[in-house]
């Protein structure tokens, strides 16, 4: 007895011939090897569908392919093999094949003084794409910092400045006296606001790229900054990141042009876009600052 064939219903033709730009699944979960370890990724993947007599893709094909990133470090070589096999799978229906991988790294990061350390987690995306223009590969991540205003700094000065005036006018100065005025809520009567502040980063590799470079990427961002928020601290590591602080003032606008110097120093992007946002703590709304290079 003869086996009976499966249908295959996407290669009947749909009841109105079109074009899809893009086709595909979204939010696969996958584990893949990046910065050194291992990552629950989630992944979108897809092809545009050309030929407008086909009803659908095979999904499953992309799918299968996909697994592929189980066993192999994630960088540019292995994106680019994986945008082959997708179109492989679908000769005479796509020309053009997409990848987006979402997940956290996990980094661990000294204290500012103590021995200590703990790890942080950096949001990151991976996208990868082959088209008509060839093949383009996008790194994302978000760092956290702190953000003093530089404003608040100096009204907190003035006041402290109105103070000693008041505290100490038409007196004669002794140093013990003054030391402990400046060590009293007496004298230091305000200080400047500060908030949790996100940089999100986006850059575009170089054609011949052989690297993810996701760390390399945070530490210049939290070298501009200078205030990169901590994990597990001591009481000298607090004050050191006071002082980090009281000495890297930046309103949103600073923030981001640090970070644009940054990029562009690094020589294996050809192109970044970048936004912080800075969650007020004065306001109720945010401060954010965006600029961009060679972005298209």
């Amino acid at each position: 007895m003869n086996a009976l064939t499966l249908p295959d219903i996407a290669t009947q033709a749909p009841a109105h011939a079109l074009a899809l730009d893009w086709v595909g699944m979204q939010g696969i979960a996958l584990p893949i090897k990046l910065a050194e370890q291992h990552i629950h990724a989630r992944a979108d993947i897809g092809v545009s569908l050309d030929y407008g007599n086909a009803r659908g893709i095979h999904m499953s094909r992309l799918y299968l392919a996909l697994h592929a990133l189980e066993q192999r470090e994630l960088n540019p070589t292995t994106l680019r093999e994986l945008m082959g096999e997708f179109l492989d799978s679908h000769q005479g229906l796509s020309q053009q094949a997409s990848i987006t991988l979402r997940g956290e790294a996990l980094l661990n990061r000294p204290a500012l003084v103590s021995p200590l350390s703990g790890w942080k987690a950096y949001p990151f995306e991976v996208r990868a794409r082959q088209d008509s223009w060839g093949f383009h590969v996008e790194l994302q991540v978000e760092v956290t910092y702190s953000s003093t205003c530089p404003c608040s700094a100096a009204l907190a000065r003035q006041l402290i400045q109105q103070r000693f005036v008041e505290d100490f006018a038409n007196q004669p100065l002794d140093h013990a006296q003054l030391l402990a005025w400046l060590g009293s809520t007496q004298g230091i009567v305000a200080t400047p606001h500060s908030q949790r502040s996100t940089a999100t980063l986006q850059v575009r590799l170089h054609g011949d790229s052989a690297k993810l470079p996701l760390v390399a990427l945070i530490d210049a961002a939290e070298q501009a900054l200078g205030t990169a928020v901590q994990t597990a601290v001591k009481r000298a590591d607090e004050q050191a990141f006071a002082l980090a602080n009281g000495q890297n003032l930046m309103f949103c606008e600073d923030a981001a042009r640090r970070l644009h110097s940054a990029l562009r120093e690094q020589p294996a992007f050809s192109a970044f876009h970048l936004r912080v946002v800075h969650a007020e703590s004065l306001h109720a709304h945010d401060a954010v600052a965006a600029s961009t290079w060679n972005w298209r």
